[in-house]
């Protein structure tokens, strides 16, 4: 029996949170997804996971400019929060305004992969796969 894996989307773009979860839900996988609509809310939404016994989610699809705690500051607490826990594979989805923060994520240890948005089928299928 096939455990079914979380996914969680943190973006505080209501259009682009719906685009990447109807790509997800076109997958010929069925996923537990969760949206978070910031990085406070992603943190918190893993606390609870944990405080309830659960595992972090598989993977976290997450956006770098939002309002509050950004992608970069949601890195660093879910890093210093969970230092016991096995982390999420993390992939950036993000419009990719500035080429810095491009570089930084390709750098960064926690991310796994940079996508530009929107999130389109042949992407999640390499991440998916792996």
């Amino acid at each position: 029996m096939n455990v079914q894996r979380t996914v969680c989307i943190i973006d505080d773009d209501l259009v682009s949170q719906f685009a990447t979860r109807y790509c997800i839900q076109q997958y010929q996988e069925e996923f537990n997804i969760i949206t978070c609509a910031s990085g406070e809310e992603g943190i918190s939404t893993c606390i609870d996971l944990v405080e309830h016994k659960k595992n972090l989610p598989d993977i976290i699809f997450l956006d770098l400019v939002m309002d509050g705690m950004d992608g970069w500051a949601f890195l660093e607490n879910l890093q210093n929060l969970f230092k016991d826990q096995e982390l999420p594979k993390i992939y950036v989805l993000s419009a990719f305004a500035n080429a810095k923060d491009r570089t930084i994520a390709k750098e960064h240890k926690l991310v796994l992969g940079h996508i530009d948005k929107p999130l389109s089928r042949n992407r999640l299928e390499g991440i998916f796969a792996s």
